[in-house]
């Protein structure tokens, strides 16, 4: 009798190796906890930009000893919350707000361009 382990047939009694139990587990999708991270270990030059929308955060954390800072935009700061925890746990320190000046509506947005106009 075979068990369905990740998308593998493994037969029963087989032990599935603990790499692969790890790669599934590390996988952290920002989608699901409703986030895009816009700038990923960023300098605070580039973090302050004012060309970011108004819902973008500035959030610090730390890895090795090392600290590092993303812009993450999100509607609700508990989803930022959310995220960053279960990614990094106790490495979070911090989430503030961003320096961008753009309406999240408007962010991202090109202008269609012009129809040329018929002379008659």
């Amino acid at each position: 009798m075979t068990v369905n382990v990740g998308g593998k047939q493994i037969k029963r009694g087989e032990e599935v190796s603990t790499e692969e139990k790890k790669e599934e587990e590390v996988k952290f999708n920002p989608a699901d906890y409703s986030c895009e991270v816009l700038l990923e270990k960023t300098t605070p030059d580039k973090a302050q930009d004012p060309k970011f929308p108004t819902d973008a955060f500035n959030v610090t954390y730390e890895v090795d000893g090392e600290q590092r800072l993303d812009v993450t935009r999100s509607n609700k700061k508990v989803n930022i919350f959310d995220y960053y925890w279960d990614k990094y746990g106790k490495g979070l320190k911090s989430i503030d707000y961003g320096h961008g000046t753009i309406n999240p509506n408007r962010w991202g947005y090109k202008e269609p361009p012009k129809k040329k106009r018929r002379k008659g």
